[in-house]
C-alpha cells in the first residue's frame, strides 16, 4: 500500500474517486473530520474541498511525525502544493500515553488490531494527552495563499479520514512516532509492568484523609466571574460530511442558536445578580416552549411545524408570539387562560378597580371570570394569576395582547386608550 521505507515517513498513493456517501466510518474518523469542520471559518471552502476529494483531486498522501503534504488539483488542472500540520507530543506526552496504553491490556490488544478504542482516547485525555486533533488543531499550509482552510487543505483532511479509518496508528505518526517504534515501548513496558519492583513498600500508599480535609483552608479564592458576551455564540454549522441519515439539519441548527441565546439570558440575569442566587423561573411548558421557540424562529418552514406540534393554528401562533414578546409565559397565559379567580383574588380584584378610578370615572367594565370587557367588546383587562392586569383588544374574531402587563387596572387600560387615541389621530 505504501511507497516508501522511511519509517518516519508513509507515503499513500491517490485514492481513487469516493462515490460513498461517508468519507470515514469509524468515530476517531469521524473526530478527525469535525476538527476540520469546527476549526474552519468558512464552511463553504470546506465543503468544496469535499467535492475535490470525491473526485480524486488529491494525489499521494506524505504522512510524517508534524503533517501530512499532497498535491492537489484544481477543475482547470492547475496543480497546489498542500500541507496540514498537527503539533506532535512532547516526551512527557508520550509517557504519559504510553502509560495510559499499558495499564489496560485491551487497549494493546484493540490498537494491534487497528481500532482504537474510545477509552484509551478518555483516559489518555484525563491525563493531559488528547490523542485526536481537536478544533483549531488541524493548522493549513497552501500555496494557493489561502491562510484558512482553503478547498486543497479540506480535500487532503478528507482524504487523510479515509486513511485514518483503516490505519489509526498514522495519527500516532502524525504525533511524532512510527507504528514499529511504539510497539516496541509499549511491549518494554508491558514486560517491566509484569515483574515486581525491587523492594517495594508493602500495602498501598495514600494520604490520610485528615490532611485532605485540612488543605480546605489553604484553597484560593474563587476567580472573578466572566464578563457577558455581546451577543450570544454562533454554533457551527451542521451542513457537513458527518451528519446522520435522517437528521433535520435546519432545525438542530435553529434549536442550538435558541440554546445559546438561552443560555446568554441566563448568564445575563445571573451576573446580574452579582453574587446572590438568581430567582429560578418554573420550567415552561412544552405549550410555552413552542410559543418561545416560534418567536426566535425565521424560517418559515420551522415555525409551521412548531405551530403545528402546538395544536394552534397560524392565526393563534402569531397572536401567541405577540404575547410572549410582551410578558414570556405569563402573557401567553393572560391571552389563553381562562380562569375563574376565587374569593380571595376576586375581592383584591374589586379593591384596585374601585382604586383606580374616582367612582365618577370609573369605566363600564362588564366581568366574565377574570376577564373584564369594556362596552363595545373591543377593549379588555384580564387579571393575570400573579396579580397583574393585562390590556387585550379586539381584532375580528380574536382577542390580542396589546401590551405588557401592569400592576394596576388604570395602567393597563391607559394602553389601550393610548393606542385608540394613536389610531383616531392617524385617521
Amino acid at each position: 500500500m505504501t511507497s516508501t521505507h522511511d519509517p518516519y515517513e508513509e507515503t499513500f498513493p491517490a485514492l481513487p474517486p469516493h462515490g460513498g456517501r461517508a468519507f470515514a466510518t469509524t468515530w476517531w474518523g469521524h473526530a478527525w473530520l469535525r476538527a476540520l469542520e469546527d476549526g474552519a471559518l468558512d464552511g463553504e471552502q470546506v465543503r468544496l474541498g469535499r467535492r475535490y476529494a470525491r473526485t480524486g483531486a488529491v494525489g499521494a498522501v506524505s504522512v510524517r511525525p508534524g503533517g501530512l503534504t499532497a498535491v492537489v488539483r484544481d477543475p482547470d488542472g492547475s496543480a497546489r502544493r498542500t500541507d496540514v500540520l498537527v503539533q506532535e507530543f512532547t516526551a512527557a506526552e508520550w509517557d504519559r500515553l504510553l502509560g495510559v496504553a499499558v495499564a489496560e491490556s485491551g487497549h494493546i490488544a484493540a490498537l494491534l488490531d487497528r481500532e482504537v478504542p474510545p477509552e484509551l482516547a478518555e483516559d489518555a485525555s484525563a491525563a493531559g494527552v488528547d490523542l485526536l486533533p481537536g478544533m483549531g488543531e488541524l493548522d493549513p499550509r497552501c500555496d494557493c495563499g489561502e491562510w484558512d482552510h482553503c478547498p486543497h487543505t479540506a480535500a487532503l483532511c478528507y482524504q487523510m479520514a479515509r486513511l485514518v479509518d483503516r490505519d489509526p496508528f498514522l495519527l500516532l505518526l502524525l504525533r511524532g512516532r512510527p507504528e514499529r517504534d511504539l510497539l516496541i515501548q509499549l511491549e518494554d513496558r508491558s514486560a517491566a509492568g509484569a515483574e515486581p519492583e525491587p523492594n517495594a513498600p508493602p500495602g498501598v500508599t495514600g494520604i490520610p484523609a485528615a490532611e485532605v480535609f485540612a488543605a480546605r483552608a489553604e484553597l484560593p479564592p474563587l476567580p472573578p466571574p466572566p464578563e457577558l458576551p455581546q451577543a450570544p455564540g454562533q454554533p457551527p454549522t451542521l451542513d457537513t460530511e458527518t451528519q446522520p441519515d435522517g437528521l433535520d439539519v435546519d432545525a438542530v441548527e435553529f434549536l442550538a442558536q435558541a440554546a445559546a441565546s438561552e443560555a446568554h439570558r441566563l448568564l445575563a440575569r445571573a451576573l446580574a445578580a452579582d453574587g446572590a442566587e438568581p430567582a429560578r423561573p418554573a420550567p415552561p411548558t412544552a405549550a410555552e416552549d413552542a410559543v418561545r421557540l416560534a418567536a426566535e424562529a425565521h424560517h418559515f418552514r420551522l415555525r409551521y411545524r412548531l405551530t403545528a406540534a402546538s395544536g394552534r393554528d397560524g392565526p393563534a401562533m402569531d397572536l401567541a408570539v405577540r404575547a410572549w414578546g410582551f410578558g414570556g409565559a405569563p402573557g401567553l397565559a393572560a391571552l389563553e387562560d381562562d380562569w375563574s379567580p376565587d374569593r380571595a383574588a376576586l375581592a383584591r380584584a374589586r379593591s384596585a378597580l374601585a382604586a383606580a378610578w374616582p367612582d365618577e370615572d370609573a369605566p363600564e367594565l362588564r366581568r366574565v371570570r377574570a376577564r373584564w370587557t369594556a362596552p363595545g367588546a373591543r377593549h379588555q383587562l384580564r387579571l393575570g394569576r400573579d396579580g397583574r392586569w393585562w390590556p387585550l383588544r379586539r381584532e375580528g374574531t380574536r382577542w390580542s395582547l396589546a401590551g405588557p402587563g401592569a400592576p394596576d387596572p388604570a395602567s393597563a387600560l391607559a394602553c389601550l386608550e393610548a393606542e385608540s387615541d394613536g389610531a383616531d389621530d392617524s385617521a
